[in-house]
């Protein structure tokens, strides 16, 4: 087939559902996965192209391919998984696309990049500012403009001075760092044999090369980490390059050191925190091959894969994995089918599996390691439920008799303590005495949040800020406004007042990000601070050695909710924040402040007997016909008029399909009726495993499309259900 008779389909990264047709000029080659610059009205995008076929002669005139990039093609099993992905969730191919073409910068020629390093003279004028410089840059290693002035807490224009002095001197780098190659033999951790077991298993279906789901079901502190380690060796002895997926973004630093431990050489790190310069390494890193190991949130998915072998998703059970806007996937089950489509193994980590995936293992889907013990002496923490309805505790206090007793002695004898509130802030509502006005967010159906550290009000939906007033905006009247309720910051307050010695320590998402929170949790981790007062972020699978006691402040929050989850989520956060006591030399135990001791969950977290808890869950969930025994797909309407909302929603529920294997519940407002000034509608689609939802959706909607402002989003396995 000559070039003059070729036509590319190109897939843009814009909601569409087919590619565009376009002309190959005589002069170019492409191929499918080929990276390509098309023009498209006024403006061009690059795309990929996912056909090449033989021109056919017709009237319709095709506008020409503007250039071709020498990236490596996008293999056809990524093709697949866009596809794939974008079948199961109604998605147009072209929006799935997007998320893999978020580095444009990639497919233009790397830029040289200058650093600097000490020179031999010293600068004609010293400031305190150039003397941090010179502090910050004594090890000899060359940094960048930017580096040095984010360490040294001062302006790029001071190192140019310093340059232009003679005191620094520029050095030509690399236009982009290379990545060192990972030894799978280094740093390797003894292992007890029931880790040894389970290593074992992974590695021999990681040496198998073919498609397999193992479920790693360890309890805290088990080494599940070290274990999967050795599955990430197997997978790099062959040449493969290796995903580590990780919930949040907050853990991918900690675990980049571990990683670069146990293999000699830094992994790629991935995550919207990255600089673009480093999003464009990593992105030409995987795409090449170079890049061996990845430790990333969800989004690393969507890198370039040259050869992709294994991907380990740890704490598999974390609802972190769905993401809620935009396309609506959860990674989990994406990583699943990525390694069904390209044939590879899949390693699910977590200390409280999802009951997801503990069905698919019931169902004969995935295989199971258990760990059922402890690495080295440490032990499973006592945990103790604390009656809240009958304990002494003061009038605006949270925290009861009991649970201070505790945390004194644990202090006292030197060791960490951690009280658990999954509440950001100061308080979670602001009320006026005089009117009873609530301060409430202007764009939100939701209160307005105090932070008081940071003397503001924020809403943590839409995430509006003003400033902390002592004046009610609806009635004028000072002094009446009171917090209701505890948050973390509130909690600090009390517990200072209790421990005025204590070196306390708030690990919040909103207070502590990025190097702060680095620096804190090494901190905790070192002993540092003896009371640890946090959100789920202390849940997150962190290893504090000196911690022994932990206690949750009110373990009820989250007990009665419409979300069918929610019993599965409490238990799973709970366990994990009981977890965290007793992983050193020294035992651990946990308290549990709540209204309900009579609770099975909370019956089941006392006796440590998970598998009962998630037996009668099971039961619950298959009896309401709910995931994983059921499935879901949420319809949510909206529009900046509530009319206009309302309207759409009663239209959509008029041309229902009959069916009898299904049910459509609603249309309702939505828990939360108005985010971001937008009011919001929704209905909820209930069916057997049995059933093409798919389908039906297609079928339902093909002829609907929403006007003007309105906008209609699809949730396939919803995990949101406000």
């Amino acid at each position: 087939m000559t070039s003059e008779s070729v036509i590319a389909e190109v897939l843009l990264p814009l909601a569409l559902a087919t590619p565009y047709s376009y002309r190959v000029p005589p002069d170019m080659e492409v191929v499918e996965g080929s990276y390509v610059e098309v023009p498209l009205g006024p403006r061009s995008y690059i795309g990929v192209v996912w056909e090449v076929r033989p021109f056919v002669a017709s009237n319709m005139r095709l506008r020409d391919i503007a250039q071709v990039f020498t990236t490596p093609a996008m293999p056809a099993t990524h093709r697949k998984f866009i596809e794939w992905l974008a079948t199961y969730y109604l998605e147009p191919k072209g929006s799935v696309l997007r998320m893999a073409l978020r580095v444009p910068s990639a497919f233009e020629a790397p830029r040289a990049q200058t650093a600097f390093r000490i020179a031999t003279g010293l600068p004609k004028r010293m400031t305190p500012q150039r003397q941090r410089v010179l502090e910050v840059m004594r090890d000899g290693f060359p940094l960048q403009a930017r580096e040095i002035a984010d360490l040294a807490g001062v302006g790029t224009s001071v190192v140019k001075a310093m340059a232009k002095d003679g005191a620094i001197e520029e050095l030509a780098l690399p236009a982009l760092r290379p990545f060192a190659e990972p030894d799978p033999g280094a740093e390797a951790l003894p292992f007890n044999a029931e880790q040894q077991q389970a290593a074992d298993e992974l590695r021999s279906m990681v040496a198998a090369r073919q498609h397999k789901v193992t479920l790693l079901d360890g309890v805290t502190g088990s080494g599940k980490t070290e274990v999967y380690f050795e599955a990430m060796a197997e997978a790099l002895r062959q040449g493969r390059q290796v995903l580590l997926l990780l919930p949040e973004i907050a853990l991918t630093a900690p675990f980049l050191a571990r990683v670069e431990r146990r293999f000699a050489a830094e992994p790629a790190g991935w995550h919207s925190d990255l600089r673009p310069r480093e999003r464009e390494r990593v992105w030409r890193g995987v795409a090449e091959g170079h890049a061996r190991i990845v430790v990333g949130a969800r989004s690393a998915l969507f890198l370039p894969w040259a050869n992709l072998g294994l991907i380990v998703v740890d704490e598999e059970h974390e609802g972190a994995y769905k993401q809620d806007e935009g396309v609506s996937y959860h990674a989990r089950d994406m990583a699943v089918l990525y390694g069904a489509l390209a044939q590879f193994p899949v390693v699910l980590s977590s200390a409280t599996p999802s009951l997801e995936s503990l069905v698919n293992v019931d169902r004969g889907r995935y295989a199971s390691v258990r760990l059922h013990d402890r690495h080295g002496r440490a032990e499973l923490p006592d945990i103790g439920l604390i009656d809240m309805r009958s304990a002494d505790v003061p009038t605006g206090s949270w925290l009861s008799a009991p649970l201070l007793a505790d945390v004194k002695a644990t202090i006292e004898a030197g060791d960490q303590a951690l009280l658990f509130l999954n509440r950001r802030g100061y308080a979670p509502l602001t009320l006026c005495r005089a009117c009873g006005h609530h301060l409430n967010c202007p764009n939100c159906s939701a209160a307005m949040v105090e932070h008081r550290f940071r003397r503001i009000l924020q809403c943590h939906h839409c995430g509006h800020q003003e400033p902390a007033t002592n004046t009610c905006p609806k009635c004028n009247t000072e002094g009446k406004l009171v917090p209701i309720g505890p948050g973390v910051e509130r909690l600090a307050e009390e517990a200072a007042r209790h421990f005025p010695e204590a070196r306390i320590a708030i690990l919040s998402s909103d207070i502590s990000r990025g190097v702060m929170l680095r620096d804190v949790l090494k901190e905790v981790a070192d002993g540092v601070w003896n009371l640890v007062i946090g959100t789920q972020l202390v849940a997150k699978g962190h290893h504090f050695p000196h911690l022994t006691l932990a206690g949750i402040v009110d373990a009820d929050l989250a007990l009665e909710s419409s979300d069918p989850r929610s019993g599965e989520r409490t238990w799973a956060l709970l366990a994990q924040v009981a977890g965290r006591a007793g992983r050193g030399e020294k035992p651990g135990r946990a308290f549990v402040q709540t209204y309900a001791p009579e609770h099975p969950l909370m019956r089941a977290l006392k006796s440590g007997d998970r598998d009962s808890y998630l037996a009668q869950e099971r039961l619950i969930r298959q009896a309401g016909g709910l995931p994983p025994y059921g499935r879901l797909a949420a319809l949510i309407i909206s529009s900046d008029k509530a009319h206009e909302a309302e309207a759409f929603a009663k239209a959509l529920a008029k041309i229902i399909p009959p069916t009898d294997d299904l049910q459509v519940l609603g249309p309702a407002i939505a828990p939360i009726a108005v985010i971001r000034g937008r009011h919001r509608w929704r209905l909820l689609v209930k069916a057997s495993r049995t059933v093409d939802l798919q389908a039906f959706l297609r079928l339902w909607l093909k002829d609907v499309k929403p006007k003007g402002q309105l906008q209609l989003q699809i949730d396939v396995d919803p995990y949101n259900f406000l």
